[in-house]
């Protein structure tokens, strides 16, 4: 019950009463449970806040409510939060908020009699059951929303859809998405509304009939509590033109707002997507009128989505799939820049822009767009004549002539995958010396495993060798699972269930935190642990901490493994832990990534879990915490030493909290920097104001800009002075050799997908006029605006406070020193940038099909130099072209390296504005996630993780600095300023307050 009524009181200001059963029923129907019992259960659920009023239900009794009444009675009443503005709420089993940063939703159109053949046939024939697995499907295939439609003549429409919503409801795989209730039938909605959980979609109203038909609908699904779907139909008929499309949604929209009283956030429009490429020249700007309309409603609707149906745009091409696709693909990639939020869509089959052949992608913009009279009988000619071809190179080896086991020794040593199948199956059949499948993996396998572990440990085999190694050995491991599986099922038949053996040290689950999406050091670390035989368990990214819990208890792990690049994660790791307690997991709990630290772990981490907890600095040392952790004779020695190095390091933190000396925040402002605007340098003005997107910037431009230090770090290859730099590494003793092999490796890569643009480099940048006004910066529309009218943002500064050596004279600095403050009358700038690079997930998704861990880290780690890279020649090209502060600048790599330009490009979360927040002006300000597809995780990661962004200062005397630890007042001025609570500032800033807030 806890993990749900956490996750409804985040989503409602109502109050939330639990009153629970005395337990579950006995054999009789009776219920054991005791009133101290259920007291401690719901006095644990009022202590953290999550209750406004709490009972009892089936198997209570009066003396239970005495208990709990007096198990309460001093708590404080939970506090609703306050909603963010602007979103729409929607769910299934799980929330679903749609706001001004969520990706496109697609809505699974499978579930529909009218639109899918083997939905309708499984319908007809009453087979719900496996009806189901279609829903199912399309989730797995990321269904967002799931269309159902049950619209035909053959079809009780009421019955049908109360039966399968029933029959969903007992799927919580599917039942965990909101529904879209789809039908011309009002009947047939009401049906779906009454058996639908949680809150759901309506498909659709019009004005068709009228507006009193209108309204009385209108009026009977916000009575359920559902969203809802409005057609652009009237009276009329459907809306075709922009104009009337316009017209009819306006009309709708003001009924709905002003006469029903409906949210605005819970209106979806669908503008009407009609079929193009019919051959009748009226229908060839339907896609462009679509388009048209959605820009403009989203314009002057507030609170307003866009849906579509998106299969009706290619009916015309129906039987010819790949074209269809193409279709859908290029529209939506246009429509979501205009504005269109969701669609109806069949998941799973959309094509990237990028990925669509370059001659189909011209012929489906041209007919989209309208360009060429002949696109439709073009795009028939092109699916009549296209095909493809490949061809796969052959090479031979002489270590082929040792024994099966020397071959496989050398081919997990080398990371030679080529012959190991075939390896492997020849040591299988040797049933005299092998008798069992699982003989092979603890012979020669493991064998040669434990060869690369002890080279890893040695520091004789580096991590590159390392993943390659993996990468065999996940091939002959797969190749032995189906006959492992066959033996335990003969085996279960002869004499019952068995246990089957263990082969591994350990079983460890890792995962990259909820609301975090950065996981390369956590796949390093898995196929580390995994080459020193554990059995590693990855959930991936953003993973919340019930599935992560939930997946320990399932595998039985030993050892649970959290990892975290951004500070937001920190809070949600002290949530697992504290989650752990509770629940009584007693097992060893590791702590890893960019963002950790030991003195974090030590002091907020630890002190909420009485079984170890331990952090780990990089995979190198991972395995020894693993064994020590799960070796029966060291582990309670290895624990002991752990806490008494973490009590060290809490008393010596809260020392040095006592002892460090703060300024107040007024003294700081008086102490801080204050340049000369009217006697020294002037801002100059941007070339353009505004900004301006990148949609598919050349990546041939990036190359020579990357960094590759950062990219041997990843792959833990790191030279001794004076060998620590590139291209110095390959002159290192030790990790030269190897370097240069990963180096090339990367060169092959990186040129094939350029040259087969597997990857896209998208971004934006823009410039404003701005002011500094005192710790804040505002941003103007226009330069006629400044001191008229509102800013159209504001930038908010955290200022150094930690008190300086009495022998430094350096001020303390806050961001906004940089711009000039609104009564200088000096006119000054501030810009800002996003950049991505896109593609890297669909490639590691077809790396991890082949098991290949290498150059998932490979490709990884180079989406992250492209996206530095990115970041360093814009902002190269600002300062020289687009602002042109600098237009004469001539630097050299090492000279961009060493920061010799003029001008800044701080970014929210990092030191000198630790604020992640800071991002959502960012992000609302420049469009940045409709114009590039950057968006942002509900702990404001950036997706795709291959991301940079920040704001660009050009004054010659703007420097990075660290804001370093902040205090009391300072935190409750911020909060005043940006409109937030003190305890919500206090989240996301807690790595930098300079006081306890559980001891104040």
């Amino acid at each position: 019950m806890r993990p749900f009524i956490e996750t409804i009181g985040k989503c409602t200001s109502a109050y939330i009463i639990c009153y629970p059963n005395a337990g579950l029923p006995n054999t009789f129907g009776g219920y054991d449970e005791t009133p101290e019992v259920t007291a401690k259960h719901i006095k644990n659920f009022a202590l953290d806040g999550l209750v406004n009023i709490v009972g009892g239900c089936c198997g209570t009794t009066p003396a239970h409510i005495r208990e709990i009444a007096e198990a309460v009675k001093f708590c404080k009443p939970r506090i609703p939060p306050s909603l963010s503005q602007g979103y729409m709420l929607l769910s299934g089993l799980e929330p679903f908020r749609i706001g001004p940063y969520t990706n496109f939703v697609n809505i699974g159109e499978r579930c529909n009699v009218a639109g899918s053949r083997k939905f309708a046939k499984l319908i007809m024939a009453g087979n719900y059951e496996e009806a189901l697995s279609v829903a199912k499907l399309q989730v797995e295939m990321g269904a967002q929303i799931l269309d159902i439609n049950m619209d035909d003549g053959m079809l009780d429409g009421p019955t049908s859809m109360t039966r399968f919503c029933n029959f969903i409801s007992s799927e919580p795989d599917i039942a965990k998405v909101p529904l879209c209730i789809d039908s011309s039938n009002f009947s047939v909605i009401e049906a779906g509304l009454k058996c639908c959980q949680g809150k759901c979609i309506v498909n659709s109203i019009s004005l068709k009939e009228g507006e009193e038909d209108f309204l009385e609908k209108a009026r009977k699904i916000k009575l359920y509590g559902a969203a809802v779907v409005v057609m652009a139909f009237d009276e009329v008929g459907q809306a075709t033109e922009t104009e009337t499309k316009i017209a009819v949604c306006s009309r709708a929209y003001h009924l709905l707002v002003e006469k029903v009283h409906f949210n605005p956030n819970d209106i979806i429009f669908d503008p009407n997507i009609l079929t193009i490429g019919t051959g009748m020249e009226e229908h060839n700007l339907y896609a462009i009128n679509f388009i048209n309309a959605t820009k403009t409603i989203k314009e002057t609707l507030p609170g307003a989505r866009i849906s579509g149906g998106l299969s009706n745009l290619s009916f015309s091409f129906r039987g010819m799939d790949a074209i269809r696709e193409a279709m859908h693909g290029v529209f939506l990639y246009h429509a979501i820049k205009y504005g269109m939020d969701m669609g109806i869509v069949n998941a799973g089959n959309l094509p990237v822009y990028d990925d669509i052949h370059k001659e189909l992608l011209q012929l489906c913009e041209n007919l989209i767009w309208n360009k060429d009279p002949d696109a439709t009988e073009k795009l028939l000619h092109y699916a009549q004549n296209h095909a493809q071809g490949g061809k796969k190179v052959v090479q031979t080896d002489e270590w082929r002539k040792g024994s099966v086991e020397e071959r496989l020794e050398y081919a997990l040593i080398k990371g030679i995958e080529k012959y190991v199948i075939a390896d492997t199956e020849e040591a299988r059949l040797n049933q005299e010396k092998y008798p069992r499948p699982l003989n092979v993996i603890e012979g020669p396998l493991m064998n040669g495993m434990k060869i690369v572990g002890d080279l890893f440990g040695a520091g004789k085999m580096f991590l590159p060798q390392v993943i390659k190694s993996a990468r065999v050995m996940k091939k002959a491991v797969g190749h032995l699972i189906p006959y492992m599986e066959k033996e335990r099922e003969e085996r279960r038949a002869k004499q019952g269930s068995t246990e089957e053996e263990d082969p591994y040290q350990g079983t460890i689950v890792l995962a990259t935190v909820k609301g975090d999406v950065h996981d390369i050091g956590k796949n390093i670390v898995g196929v580390v642990l995994g080459c020193n035989n554990f059995r590693v368990i990855d959930l991936g990214v953003m993973t919340p901490c019930d599935k992560i819990l939930r997946a320990a208890v399932e595998n039985k792990a030993d050892i649970i493994g959290l990892s975290g690049l951004i500070t937001p994660s920190l809070d949600e790791m002290i949530f697992v832990a504290k989650e752990m307690e509770r629940l009584a997991i007693k097992i060893p709990l590791l702590i890893g990534g960019a963002t950790t630290s030991k003195t974090h772990t030590a002091v907020k981490i630890a002190p909420r879990y009485s079984a170890p907890v331990v952090h780990v600095l990089d995979a190198s040392k991972s395995v020894v915490v693993c064994s020590q952790l799960l070796d029966n004779s060291m582990k309670d020695d290895f624990f002991e030493e752990i806490l008494e190095e973490y009590e060290e390091i809490r008393q010596e933190h809260y020392e040095s909290l006592k002892e460090r000396r703060y300024l107040s925040l007024q003294q700081a402002r008086r102490k801080g920097f204050h340049n000369d605007w009217l006697s020294g340098h002037l801002p100059v003005k941007p070339k353009f104001i505004g900004t301006k997107v990148f949609e598919d910037y050349d990546l041939r431009r990036l190359v020579e800009y990357i960094d590759w230090k950062p990219f041997f770090d990843v792959w833990q290859l790191r030279g001794k002075y004076p060998n620590r730099s590139f291209p110095k590494i390959f002159n290192d003793k030790t990790v030269g050799e190897e370097a240069k092999r990963v180096y090339n490796d990367a060169q092959d890569l990186l040129k094939t997908l350029i040259n087969e643009k597997k990857l896209q480099a998208r971004g934006v940048v823009g410039f404003w006029p701005a002011r500094s006004v005192q710790d804040d910066i505002h941003l103007y529309a226009a330069e006629e605006a400044v001191g008229s009218s509102e800013p159209i943002a504001k930038f908010y500064g955290l200022r150094q406070q930690a008190e300086k050596d009495s022998a430094c004279t350096d001020p303390y600095y806050c961001l906004s020193d940089f711009i000039a403050p609104l009564d200088s009358g000096i006119c000054d700038y501030l810009g800002l940038f996003a950049v991505a690079c896109f593609g890297v997930d669909d490639l590691c998704s077809e790396f991890r099909k082949q098991e290949d861990e290498y150059n998932i880290i490979m490709v990884k780690a180079l989406g992250d130099r492209l996206a530095e890279a990115f970041a360093e020649e814009l902002h190269e090209r600002v300062r020289r072209e687009f602002w042109a502060y600098s237009s004469s600048e001539q630097l050299d790599l090492s000279g961009l390296r060493k920061i010799k330009y003029e001008g800044i490009r701080p970014a929210p979360g990092y030191p000198s504005q630790p604020d992640h927040t800071e991002k959502l002006t960012m992000w609302k300000l420049a469009n940045i996630e409709e114009t590039t597809g950057i968006g942002l995780t509900e702990s404001l990661a950036m997706i795709p993780a291959s991301a940079v962004s920040g704001l660009y200062f050009s004054s010659p005397n703007s420097k990075y600095f660290a804001v370093g630890k902040i205090c009391k007042d300072q935190v409750e001025d911020y909060a005043l300023r940006k409109n937030l609570s003190v305890a919500e500032v206090e989240k996301w800033l807690e790595p930098i307050l300079g006081y306890d807030t559980e001891q104040l």
